[in-house]
């Protein structure tokens, strides 16, 4: 991490980001101005995050808690920022989001953030997913005894004819599928053979870019 950089998104001054000294001084003074942040990447992650957890274990109106590392939550924003930092990043966030999820608490503890969601939230969520997701169907189809690569590559057709499948040999993973072009799914899912059944990871692209390194 670079020290003596701001966060690239978050201070400016005459339309320049600012640099570390003149920030502590722009910080101090009185029309100091926290630029309008992009949060819906953030926000659409922490959806589909809880729309998985509901195809998982089912819908319960309660509160979710969701964990992200500080390197996971520059990707969302270009930036790199560090804890403090972060925290100035976040303050719209509850504000952006709040007629959709609710109040959300944010917490972090040394470069781990927790995003409280209020059960609001959760109903929310729940109301805006449809009946038959591409999630949904996935969860679905690694559940079964005896379910195939095929099988899932097919199902990725079904919602793309633009599908990137290669087989992986890292030790973590067997093979790998995402959508190309300009799929609103952007995640890399990568896949293992457990014996008679396969497990799944889903990854955003630069948090897998990290784990490879």
């Amino acid at each position: 991490m670079t020290k003596d950089l701001a966060p690239r998104s978050v201070f400016r001054e005459g339309g320049k980001f600012l640099r570390k000294e003149r920030r502590e001084q722009y910080a101090g003074e009185n029309n100091k101005e926290v630029l309008h942040m992009d949060f819906s990447r953030l926000e659409k992650n922490i959806s589909d995050v809880i729309k998985e957890q509901q195809a998982k274990l089912g819908y319960m109106r309660e509160k979710v808690r969701l964990y992200y590392p500080l390197n996971s939550l520059n990707h969302f924003f270009g930036t790199e920022a560090d804890e403090d930092e972060m925290n100035r990043i976040l303050e719209g966030f509850p504000v952006a989001v709040r007629d959709r999820l609710g109040e959300v608490k944010i917490s972090n503890t040394g470069d781990r953030f927790c995003f409280l969601i209020p059960e609001q939230g959760a109903e929310y969520i729940r109301s805006v997913t449809g009946e038959h997701e591409f999630i949904s169907e996935l969860i679905e189809l690694v559940r079964r005894h005896g379910c195939t690569i095929r099988q899932i590559r097919e199902l990725f057709s079904r919602y793309s004819d633009k599908v990137y499948f290669e087989k992986v040999h890292n030790g973590e993973f067997d093979y790998l599928l995402r959508f190309e072009g300009d799929a609103a799914d952007r995640y890399i899912y990568c896949f293992k053979e457990e014996g008679c059944h396969i497990t799944y990871h889903r990854f955003l692209p630069e948090d897998y870019k990290e784990l490879m390194a």
